[in-house]
Formats: C-alpha cells, sequence, structure tokens
C-alpha cells in the first residue's frame, strides 16, 4: 500500500483508546503478508499490541493504535490529510511501516516494530510490553513533532478529588453541607501551589480539566468530583507530595497517573524542539535509549480539525530511516 493511502486506510479504521482490536488486526495482517515475526501482546480483553521483527531487534520504531474519541473518517486534498488519528498517531504508524519496508529493500535488518494500546490514557500497552523488553539498544517513538528531534517531553501527575457533604432543601442551606462549596474551595488552593520550572523543559502547567456534582439547583449538593492534570518537568514527587498534604482530611483523592518528564537523545544533523506532552516512553524503560520523532503537529491533535501534510509523512520516512541506520551503525561501532 502506498504511504498516503496507508494513513487513509488506517483513519478510517476506529481506535479509539479500548476499542483498538480493528486495527490490532489490521496491522497483524499487513506484517504477515511481508513476511515480520510477529507478536501479539495482550492487554487485557480483545486488546493487544503488535510487536513485529526482522532479525534481532537492536533498534525498534514505535508508535500507539489508540485515538481519543470522537472518531471521524479521512478525506484529504492536495496538502493534507484529515481525519481522527491523521497525525495521533495513524500517519505516524504508516511512515514507520514505509520506512521499515525501505530498510528490508535496502537489506537493513535487525529491527523492530512495536504497536501500542492505551497510549492516550494510562499507557497500559506500554507497561505490558516494558515487561518483556527483547534487547533493543535504541528505541524510536513516533509522536507528532514537525519532524523534529525531542530534546524532552513533560511528565504528567493527575488527580481525581471527590468531596462528600449533606444534601438539604436549598431554601434551609444550614441544614446542609454543600460538598460543591468544599470543592471550590479546594480547587483555589490548588491553583495557589507553586510549580516548578525547567531551563530546558520550560514551566510545570495545571489544568483542572473536568468539574462534576450535585442533583439539582434547589438541593444543597451531596457530592463533587474534579480531576486535575499537571504536565511535570520533573519526576513530579514534590508537587505529589504538597497535593496529599493540602487534600489530607478535606477530600477523598486518587492519583491516577504518575509519569515524570523524560529527557531523550540527541544526534547532530537533526533540528530539534521540547514538547509539553507526554508519551509512551516513560513507561518503555526497558526497551533502550529513547528517542521521539514524528510528522504533523501536535496542536491539531485531538482536534476536530486533526491532519497531517502528506509532504511531512514523506519527509518521516526519510527520517526514521536515517535514524535506524545511524543508530544502528552507532551499536556496531
Amino acid at each position: 500500500m502506498e504511504l498516503f493511502e496507508l494513513t487513509r486506510t488506517l483513519v478510517n479504521i476506529e481506535s479509539v483508546t479500548g476499542n483498538e482490536r480493528a486495527c490490532t488486526a489490521f496491522l497483524r495482517d499487513y506484517l504477515a503478508e511481508r513476511n515480520y515475526q510477529i507478536e501479539l501482546q495482550p492487554v487485557g480483553p480483545e486488546r493487544a499490541n503488535v510487536f513485529a521483527t526482522r532479525g534481532v531487534p537492536e533498534v525498534v520504531l514505535s508508535t500507539h493504535l489508540d485515538t481519543v474519541p470522537p472518531f471521524f473518517p479521512a478525506r484529504e486534498d492536495e496538502e493534507f490529510i484529515y481525519g481522527r488519528g491523521a497525525c495521533d498517531a495513524k500517519g505516524i504508524i504508516a511512515a514507520e511501516l514505509a520506512a521499515a519496508e525501505r530498510l528490508v529493500g535496502e537489506g537493513v535488518g535487525n529491527f523492530g516494530l512495536l504497536f501500542l494500546v492505551g497510549e492516550e490514557t494510562v499507557s497500559d500497552g506500554a507497561r505490558v510490553a516494558n515487561l518483556s523488553p527483547r534487547g533493543a539498544k535504541y528505541i524510536i517513538n513516533g509522536e507528532p513533532t514537525d519532524n523534529k528531534l525531542a530534546l524532552g517531553s513533560k511528565g504528567i501527575l493527575r488527580v481525581d478529588i471527590r468531596t462528600r457533604g449533606k444534601m438539604a432543601h436549598s431554601a434551609y442551606p444550614e441544614l446542609g453541607e454543600s460538598a460543591v462549596e468544599k470543592l471550590l474551595d479546594i480547587l483555589a488552593d490548588v491553583r495557589k501551589l507553586p510549580l516548578p520550572a525547567d531551563p530546558v523543559l520550560g514551566p510545570a502547567t495545571l489544568n483542572i480539566g473536568v468539574i462534576s456534582g450535585g442533583r439539582a439547583a434547589n438541593v444543597v449538593p451531596d457530592e463533587a468530583q474534579a480531576q486535575v492534570l499537571i504536565r511535570t518537568v520533573d519526576d513530579g514527587r514534590e508537587l505529589r507530595a504538597a497535593l496529599g498534604r493540602l487534600l489530607s482530611g478535606r477530600a477523598e483523592f486518587e492519583f491516577v497517573r504518575d509519569t515524570p518528564a523524560l529527557r531523550m537523545e540527541k544526534l547532530d544533523g537533526f533540528e530539534t524542539e521540547v514538547v509539553a506532552f507526554t508519551t509512551d516512553l516513560p513507561s518503555l524503560t526497558r526497551w533502550g535509549r529513547p528517542l521521539l520523532l514524528g510528522p504533523g503537529s501536535i496542536r491539531v491533535a485531538h482536534t476536530e480539525h486533526e491532519r497531517v501534510r502528506k509532504a511531512d509523512l514523506a519527509r518521516a520516512v526519510e527520517l526514521y530511516c536515517r535514524l535506524v541506520k545511524e543508530l544502528k551503525a552507532s551499536i556496531d561501532n
């Protein structure tokens, strides 16, 4: 399949996190037809990573199968391919597959392809893969970096908060206890927490992404919840401790995700940048030294205008081939 056709085909396979089965099956069959050694790594019921190899993998190309909702199919014009996952990360899958075929055609072996489920939520696919490393020296992860080699990526610290109260008629609020007011007071204090900064990664940032609670406008609310996500620039331990102290005794809380920031490899001759998002790489610590590069812009990922430039897909194929060959040469030396 030609690069752009393959991108469109992958975009048109709905694979919102948790529903990656059809995409896993497509890649299994696609790679089997091209004589790769294939392993499916189960990640819970009806979900699996795809690991394919040519020889003993010294370098692994990797990205994720899942997308955020909602699904919408592919369309294209002369410059772009549009659709859910076009840049995050179906176009990247297509570019890595095309690079792999080019490498095979040039007689390059001993590399692998690792396609993972669950990156958009808790990286459960990467965590499963990390239990069974294959001895690779390097892993090249694909995310939309505008085809620049990322020198670092921020981490994630997510905490879910729940407050409890007592229902009452809103005409007599003194008979109740508002869980919403408790939550608002807590969130005001959370917003005042000092956040660290890093000379390379920049400042940590905080987002209160979800707030819910209450029964009706005329009922004092007995329950309220919030989801708070911090983009961290270190291992997150001090922020986690500070949040624990702030929330203890005031609310129920759970740290749902704690992924550290990451510094990555730099290679001469590649454009570089630092990204504010996190990836599967912090959960793939046993798969070799990490690199991060991919076509497309993170600024249109997760939007209704998600797209990838066709020229950037073609350029990514060249860059992935170059990376694999340079890294393999460094191993041989």
